[in-house]
């Protein structure tokens, strides 16, 4: 994605609520706003921009105009409103997004989340109406005026001078200023001690504006062209927080690039209020200029650079327009009604494309990508309320002609278009999945690592194809992770961990990620660790981190003494809401390797202390430039860079060095101290023209400063001006897999770069080394620095895409940075290996409906999904049995991708049952499908082991509770009529040995909630309870999907130790934290030897794994770095006989407690049923089973009881049934533990 100017959504709103806001603490006694425009702001990353799968970039669409809406200054900058390809980024919500100044990528965009509200319906909440009203005097006749590099409001008298003054021309004040000696910063109140300027030294021109007549006016739009455009357009405004409307506008026209300017009310009406100024991104010269709602909804029009205009009436309020990036004349318009109106004649007749569109998620075509270029990708909703991804021609947008990319619901405010990538959103009983389309192929659903379980996601970047994506994970608060993907956008690994967020204006969260311009690769963020933000550089794409070096002497030449990791650079990577501004940290993609950032020396990022620093060798090398934070900008295509102190104080200096701030030279740009609200720097190549803009005071016209610095320069640069420079990573040459040699301006050299020049002067390839390769999905680097497979993850699995006599590429765990260009070295060993797909059984065949619910509506059109995780789709047949006397039957399963629809024409619950079967085996699938009854959320509490012909009790427990009456379907192994009942236990007798599938179902009102349970039916059996090591709480988010990954791991672990058959051990892991579990020793299926000879063998397998136990010889690496160690939980009782033959008085005395102790444990059994709420375990000789008695009532005096106090009480029925220990005897009684 090309680093050009780009404005995020709402950047508008930020910047108008940032300059009011800040009125209130930098200028207390000073009232005045400055608003930007439709600006192409530097694109915020988010990430921070909200690219949640929401709040997508809308370059081109501006601020929502509300007339209750205070409004703010705006400075239009070439390029506005066109979303080309390489500048939609930002995501917050699939968030955060990708902030970018002119040239770099801030990572400080606010984070949009999937889930929230368009950036600009936030700013311009009521509440900051009338914060921003509280500003105001009391005093109808003061207005309001701007002031800004703060941006405040300052309280302003009445303009005494009649209406005929007002409208004359501004005044214009010529002159030179004079160029100072070399200095380091100094306060500008020391200025008449610096010495006169050597007379011999070039001079600065500059010429002065004052905008006469709009004192009373807050609220400015500014617009430049550049690209050698003389033409600047300014747009004020009087917004009168009291009526809550603009009731003034004026438009100013320059033609001699600021030297002076012409007012245009006549032209375009002198009653006539305008609101806001568009330029089309692919023809400057035509502007469109929107008039206030609030007094009439029509826009002029102007083919010649604003010198004349047409008015055309329109039929509804516009609050946003979107520019096609390459057709000048095409545009589309939102309105305030949530409808989208497209235009092919530059905004004289404009017709409905569609109804019910979400703010801000709306986007032309990309090239390329889409076969015609009118087509409209937006994010729609449906009568009643549902959320859908719609493409349709704007010429042409009717039912029959749309299409949905996306079959089924999304999210709201999630639909993102950008680059090759559309991402969407999709929430499925309470967990969010994203979906991606590469290249406008069919939908993918994302793949992050297992267990990150996001709760908020933001697209960060899509540049260099590849994703960039923030996640906040279940565990994190105030941070995020960073995952980078593959080409495809589908499959993420890790990138780095505990990135730091901030909350910005408007509640969004903006990360701490800086991608530098000019280098791919290259990367810096700010990391929590151990409480401390330290700054963080990557020159690979987030594959390795170091912190920066700090400077070796302060500004004095003292020798700074800081020594890593105890001590390094930390730095700002805030990107400015002021567009006028440059930031906290800034780089150029014409200047590579020149940072410039706000920063700090020692253990962690503070904001106290700051200074002003600067690497010319791309974060290698770092120089303190400044005492004090300066905004600072690159000119002559990063030759040189002119700073201005923060306006916190007027000021009149400004500063320029030729040497990458080694030196620089004081220059005065006005007569008078200004308070500086912005600078605009020209992009064009012949003319090097500066704008200052700001006031004398608070009570002064706004002054326009006019300044031509290229008299600065003594000639042209020629070859030998210039010198080469080796980008390289502390002495390594090789980045991304090249050797990249640069031309740049020997420093101190008083010449123009000018346009011409070639940058990079060679790039060779590398030889491959493992820096050059990242882990793979599904594997993680371990503290030696391979990449393993994760605990969850099974690297043996085969795609059900591959086919036998086909081939595929098996991983081995690494995969090569995109965009890095090494050759040969390691490549072929870390490149995943072509091997030939094998001939393989169908298995993990999942059947489920496309919404994922349960319920139907009848005579609705209900689509099935089907998903192969093993298998040779290509040869295996698929049936699906709908339950309702039809199925249907296909001969691979790619006839299924699209889902397979049915209608049902009567209600009930149907048993949909999906079979894949090939030469080799065959594996099923089914749900319960209820016609008409939403669904909610269950879980079954059964035991995972049971004794043949004895009952067992199976309980449902329902969240949230619910207090109204509930029916429960239990369906029990094959049956094919379920057992119904109102109660949330049943008990039932398996007859049989064998795994046995119970699956119980709850229906409410019209919500249907399911959970399924494989029991396994023996006539015997012998568990040990275990337990862990602290730090598996740590890592537990109490899933099923992690419990059970976790017990395959134990399993593997328990199988190290004992020689066992794998199909006798079960190992279970309970719910709740602390995390235990429960070992299951089960019998041979073929017992030849006979019960007894298989009891003792258990006993032997127990014993054994009672020592290891008890040696802490069990453990296991959950991730790297953390091993857990598995404990048995042991019950240690008193025993009931006396070892000694005599009979004493202790031995008389025990069994008389036994007596009791037996007499309680029969009465508690004989009325167990009426003391609900405890879980009783009987064990009768061998003969009874024990029993569960948990009922879980419906009403609102039901206490709660959860999962850890039911493993409590069961290790209490345990001791006292008299169990001596539960390693120690083989028994029928099974461990009937709720789970």
């Amino acid at each position: 994605m090309e680093t050009g100017l780009g404005l995020f959504p709402g950047a508008h709103f930020t910047l108008s609520t940032w300059l009011i806001l800040s009125s209130v603490y930098v200028f207390p006694n000073v009232k005045a706003d400055i608003s930007c425009a439709p600006c192409m702001l530097p694109m915020q990353v988010n990430y921070a921009g909200d690219e949640h799968l929401r709040d997508p970039p809308d370059f081109g669409k501006y601020p929502k105009q509300d007339q209750k809406k205070p409004k703010l200054i705006t400075v239009l900058y070439p390029n506005i409103g066109v979303p080309n390809g390489r500048e939609a980024d930002g995501f917050s919500g699939i968030a955060p997004k990708l902030g970018r100044n002119a040239e770099g990528i801030y990572s400080r965009a606010p984070l949009r989340n999937f889930p929230e509200s368009a950036l600009d319906e936030e700013l311009f909440s009521d509440e900051y109406v009338e914060s921003v009203s509280e500003l105001e005097s009391e005093n109808a006749s003061e207005r309001v005026k701007r002031s800004v590099p703060e941006f405040l409001e300052s309280e302003r008298s009445v303009d005494t001078r009649s209406e005929e003054q007002r409208k004359t021309s501004g005044m214009r004040v010529d002159g030179h200023s004079k160029r100072a000696e070399v200095r380091w910063n100094r306060d500008d109140e020391h200025d008449a001690r610096i010495s006169d300027s050597r007379p011999d030294e070039p001079k600065l021109a500059s010429s002065t504006f004052a905008l006469a007549g709009d004192s009373a006016h807050n609220h400015a739009v500014v617009y430049w062209s550049g690209k050698n455009s003389s033409v600047i357009l300014i747009l004020t405004k009087l917004y009168d927080f009291h009526l809550g409307s603009v009731t003034e506008s004026t438009l100013w026209r320059s033609t001699d690039y600021g030297s002076t300017y012409e007012r245009l009310n006549d032209k375009v009406g002198v009653k006539t209020v305008l609101s806001y100024l568009y330029v089309c991104p692919t023809n400057k010269r035509k502007i469109m200029v929107l008039t206030d709602p609030e007094f009439e909804s029509s826009v002029l029009i102007s083919s010649d650079e604003g010198a004349s205009y047409q008015k055309y009436r329109l039929s509804f309020f516009v609050l946003s327009l979107l520019f096609h990036h390459t057709q000048e004349d095409w545009a589309l318009a939102y309105s305030h009604d949530q409808k989208l109106y497209s235009s092919f004649d530059f905004g004289r007749k404009w017709q409905l494309v569609h109804e019910r569109v979400t703010p801000n998620r709306f986007y032309w075509s990309v090239s390329g990508l889409d076969k015609e270029l009118d087509l409209v990708h937006m994010e729609a909703h449906t009568p009643d309320g549902h959320c859908q991804y719609v493409t349709c021609r704007a010429q042409a947008c009717s039912e029959s002609s749309k299409t949905h990319p996306f079959s089924g619901y999304i999210e709201t405010n999630s639909l993102v278009v950008q680059d090759e990538y559309v991402f969407v959103q999709v929430t499925t009983t309470g967990r969010a999945s994203y979906y991606v389309s590469y290249q406008r192929e069919h939908f993918v659903r994302i793949k992050i690592p297992k267990y990150s379980l996001p709760k908020d996601m933001h697209i960060v970047s899509t540049d260099q194809g590849q994703v960039f994506t923030a996640v906040q994970e279940w565990n994190q608060n105030e941070t995020y992770n960073l995952y980078i993907s593959d080409t495809r956008g589908v499959y993420f690994t890790l990138a780095l961990e505990n990135v730091r967020t901030s909350r910005g204006l408007g509640g969004n969260s903006m990360i701490d990620l800086y991608e530098v311009a000019g280098i791919e690769g290259m990367l810096i963020a700010n990391r929590k660790v151990e409480n401390q933000v330290k700054t963080y550089i990557t020159y690979n794409k987030g594959r390795d981190w170091r912190l920066l070096q700090a400077p070796a002497t302060d500004l004095a030449g003292n020798p700074i003494h800081c020594v890593l990791p105890f001590c390094s650079l930390h730095l700002q990577l805030q990107m400015s809401e002021n567009p006028y501004l440059s930031g906290s940290i800034s780089t150029k993609s014409s200047a590579p390797g020149a940072i410039v950032a706000t920063g700090n020396i020692g253990s962690e990022l503070s904001y106290n202390n700051v200074a002003m620093f600067i690497s010319s060798d791309a974060g290698n090398n770092w120089r303190q430039i400044f005492e004090e934070e300066h905004n600072v900008w690159f000119l002559d295509k990063g030759g040189a860079l002119v700073a201005v102190k923060q306006p916190t104080v007027p000021t009149r200096h400004l500063w320029i060095s030729f040497d990458e701030g080694r030196q620089w030279t004081r220059h005065s740009f006005s007569a008078m101290p200004l308070f500086v609200d912005g600078v605009l720097v020209e992009t064009g190549a012949e003319n090097h023209i500066m704008t200052f803009f700001g006031h004398f005071s608070h009570r002064s016209e706004w002054q326009l400063i006019k300044i031509d610095y290229k008299s600065i320069f003594t000639r042209r640069c020629t070859d030998g001006d210039y010198q080469t420079w080796h980008l390289h990573n502390q002495g390594e040459p090789c980045i991304m897999g090249q050797k990249q040699i640069y031309m740049k301006r020997r420093p101190g050299n008083y010449c123009m770069v000018g346009w011409d020049n070639s940058r990079i002067l060679s790039a060779e390839p590398c030889i491959c080394r493992a820096h050059d390769f990242e882990c793979d999905y599904g594997f993680e680097r371990r503290g030696d620095g391979n990449c393993l497979p994760a605990f969850w993850f099974n690297p043996f699995m085969v795609t059900r895409s591959c086919s036998q006599g086909q081939n595929f590429l098996n991983s081995t765990g690494y995969r090569k940075v995109v965009a890095n260009n090494c050759t040969k070295g390691v490549k072929e060993m870390y490149s995943a290996r072509k091997q030939q797909c094998p001939n393989r059984p169908p298995r993990g065949l999942v059947l489920t409906t496309r919404d994922d619910k349960l319920t139907a509506n009848l005579g609705s059109n209900v689509t099935f999904l089907l998903r192969l995780e093993e298998g040779d789709s290509i040869r295996t047949n698929i049936q699906l049995d709908f339950g309702d006397g039809t199925a249907v039957s296909y001969s691979n399963l790619s006839w299924t991708q699209e889902g397979i629809r049915h209608v049902y024409r009567s209600a009930g619950i149907f048993r949909v049952t999906a079979l894949a079967e090939n030469s080799l085996g065959f594996d099923t699938s089914s749900l319960y499908l209820h016609v008409t009854c939403p669904v909610e959320h269950i879980q079954l509490l059964a035991p995972y082991v049971v004794i043949m012909n004895k009952e067992v009790n199976l309980t449902a427990v329902v969240w949230p509770s619910h207090f109204r009456t509930l029916t429960y379907f239990w369906w029990l192994g094959n049956n094919t009529e379920p057992i119904i009942t109102l109660d949330s236990s049943i008990s039932h007798t398996f007859r049989s040995e064998g795994m046995i599938t119970v699956t119980v179902q709850v229906s409410s009102a019209d919500s249907i909630l399911q959970d399924t349970r494989t029991i396994a039916i023996k006539e015997f059996f012998k568990s040990l309870l275990l337990s862990f090591s602290p730090n598996l709480d740590e890592a537990n988010p109490d899933i099923p999907e992690w419990r059970q990954d976790v017990g395959r791991v134990i399993k593997k672990t328990v199988l190290q130790v004992a020689d066992v058959p794998e199909e006798q051990l079960l190992v279970a892991v309970f719910p709740g934290i602390p995390t235990a579990a429960e070992l299951f020793l089960l019998p041979p299926g073929n017992q030849s030897d006979g019960r007894k000879r298989t009891e003792e063998d258990l006993e032997q397998i127990s014993e054994i794994l009672i020592n290891a136990l008890n040696q802490i010889s069990l453990e296991f690496e959950l991730k790297p770095g953390s091993r857990v160690i598995v404990y048995i939980t042991q019950l240690t009782l008193a025993p009931l006989v006396d070892s000694i033959p005599r009979h004493s008085s202790s031995a008389m005395l025990m069994l008389l407690s036994v007596v009791f102790l037996g007499l309680a444990v029969f009465l508690i059994y004989k009325f167990k049923r009426k003391i609900p709420w405890i879980n009783i375990y009987a064990e009768v000789n061998h003969e009874k089973e024990q029993e569960m008695i948990n009922t879980v009532g419906q009403n609102d005096a039901t206490p709660k009881i959860t999962l850890s106090e039911l493993m409590e009480k069961e290790l209490e029925a345990r001791a006292k049934r008299g169990v001596i220990n539960t390693c120690e005897s083989t028994r029928e009684i099974p461990n009937c533990t709720s789970v």
